[in-house]
């Protein structure tokens, strides 16, 4: 049964039908093998990247442990959301239920938020490590950072738990088909046949904050070592800084970028096939990249590599 009769007159929707990426056949099959290659490329170099922090001991230090934090946001989101996608490539109707698909929203968010704020906090980081190195192991002692950690996890589960709320209080009939790979925000209020206007208040309200806040304080720590940078004498040294940087920032660009495109905008002018371009960059590709922007193009985590495979080989 996907409906069942409420004391409003209205048939309630007990499971929904997600939609898919496409609906062309010929295309199913190359996307899950794509989709697929890419999960499993995300889990290994994330989760790769925390077990060698772990084991490293020089790595051990406040920008790895941000680090190691993004690397399991990312784990985790990638995780809430692809497997389900590719369970839609080769079934023919991917059924998930109300319960479940207020679950993935919930904890699809959590992480989504998180990761806003965690990249934040590693741009903070750098700031401090760069423009102020003598007051570095003070201003970024592990217990600050411990704290920063949990402000961000926290800030990540109040505002997903305020837009799941806010979602509960929807009612959803007849039409229980969404037009998505996963259940997000706005094609969930599509099925709407309740009012959403408290919905898309708190979902402009939350994604401004969550991603203009971030986006300030990486803008405002990313002028300050670009000023610091510009003082150094040393070409190499400007070159090496100005890399490290744009390396980051690009990431961080195709992240937010990609949310503010998908949440910043009024509910009325999304298109039926909004943001489903959008979403794959930020739950798919952005998770397989931060492994590499981040850490294997470093030198440290190279060198922490060698280490362990010279251990290993030696033993």
């Amino acid at each position: 049964m996907q409906v069942q009769m409420a004391d409003t007159n209205h048939s309630t929707v007990t499971e929904f039908i997600l939609a898919g990426l496409t609906d062309k056949p010929e295309l199913q099959l190359p996307l899950f093998l794509l989709f697929l290659g890419i999960y499993l490329f995300t889990v290994l170099g994330n989760l790769g990247m925390i077990i060698l922090i772990l084991l490293s001991s020089h790595l051990h230090t406040p920008m790895y442990f941000f680090l190691s934090s993004l690397s399991f946001i990312d784990l985790c989101y990638s995780t809430v959301i692809t497997p389900k996608m590719l369970v839609n490539f080769v079934a023919k109707k991917n059924v998930i239920s109300y319960e479940e698909c207020m679950t993935q929203l919930y904890f699809f968010l959590a992480f989504v938020i998180s990761e806003c704020h965690m990249l934040a906090a590693m741009a903070y980081d750098r700031y401090v490590a760069i423009c102020n190195p003598l007051l570095y192991n003070v201003t970024m002692s592990y217990q600050i950072c411990s704290w920063m950690v949990g402000g961000v996890y926290g800030m990540g589960l109040i505002g997903a738990a305020v837009h799941t709320l806010c979602m509960l209080r929807v009612v959803f009939c007849k039409v229980n088909i969404i037009n998505h790979y996963f259940c997000d925000l706005f094609p969930l209020m599509e099925l709407a046949c309740s009012s959403t206007y408290v919905n898309e208040v708190v979902l402009l309200c939350l994604s401004a904050f969550n991603i203009f806040i971030p986006t300030l304080t990486i803008l405002g720590s990313y002028i300050f070592i670009i000023i610091s940078i510009l003082r150094i004498k040393s070409t190499e040294g400007r070159f090496k800084a100005f890399s490290t940087c744009s390396s980051h920032f690009s990431a961080v660009s195709v992240f937010f970028g990609s949310l503010a495109f998908m949440y910043l905008q009024p509910f009325s002018v999304s298109s039926k096939d909004k943001g489903k371009v959008s979403s794959v960059f930020y739950t798919t590709i952005v998770p397989m990249l931060n492994p590499m922007i981040y850490s294997l193009r470093n030198r440290d985590v190279k060198l922490a590599l060698n280490k362990l495979f010279q251990k290993k080989f030696h033993v």
